[in-house]
């Protein structure tokens, strides 16, 4: 095999989960009276975790305090409604259950909270996915390296031997940083134009092409 383990990244690579953050974050700014952000808003906001989606999302100028009060309303929602339209990108599914039976090992890497990247990958993947590591206290969130260097050493793979594949520009640094090769997600959130401009030298134009990338 080319690689010994794969690291993914969650939003914008395995699912679509744009309409369920944007649903939360609504919410949240509805019950200040704040107006709703969009799709694409939230598609460009999202990347570097939930206190920066929230940050990004309300009004400029909005006080820390009404800022805290907001993030605790989406968490509260989000809890309970992170795979109401969330679903994964067509094409992945496939993809993780040929790696499977490559016998390749694979992990997921993300700014999303770990309860919350937990809940997702355990209802949409199952055991397609070895470990989950999203955002929590003892660990900087990407594009430190850390979460993903954790994960390699729990796999027992060096990073000579693996690949991260994400679809930002937070996920291409995290490579960067980790000593990784960066397979580009090209259907994500942000795009080819984007990974491009991030010097990414191998990017998917859809999930099915990654079976080969990673293979070999």
């Amino acid at each position: 095999m080319k690689y010994e383990a794969v690291i993914f990244d969650l939003d914008g690579t395995l699912v679509d989960t744009i309409d369920d953050l944007r649903a939360s974050v609504n919410l949240a700014l509805a019950q200040q009276g704040f107006p709703p952000r969009t799709r694409e808003e939230i598609r460009a906001f999202v990347g570097n975790g939930v206190r920066k989606l929230m940050e990004r999302s309300v009004p400029q100028g909005t006080p820390p305090q009404v800022t805290d009060v907001c993030l605790a309303a989406f968490r509260a929602h989000y809890h309970t409604h992170a795979c109401v339209h969330t679903r994964p990108y067509d094409g992945i599914p496939a993809v993780l259950e040929a790696l499977r039976a490559a016998g390749m090992k694979t992990a997921v890497v993300t700014n999303k909270t770990e309860a919350a990247s937990l809940a997702v990958v355990r209802h949409f993947f199952g055991d397609r996915i070895g470990l989950t590591i999203g955002q929590r206290e003892d660990l900087p969130r990407k594009p430190a390296p850390d979460g993903v260097l954790l994960a390699l050493e729990t796999l027992g793979v060096p990073a000579s031997r693996a690949v991260f594949i994400g679809d930002s520009e937070v996920d291409c640094a995290t490579a960067r940083n980790a000593g990784l090769p960066c397979i580009g997600a090209a259907w994500g959130f942000r795009g080819r134009a984007v990974l491009e401009a991030e010097g990414v030298q191998v990017i998917a134009d859809q999930p099915s092409e990654l079976t080969a990338l990673c293979l070999g």
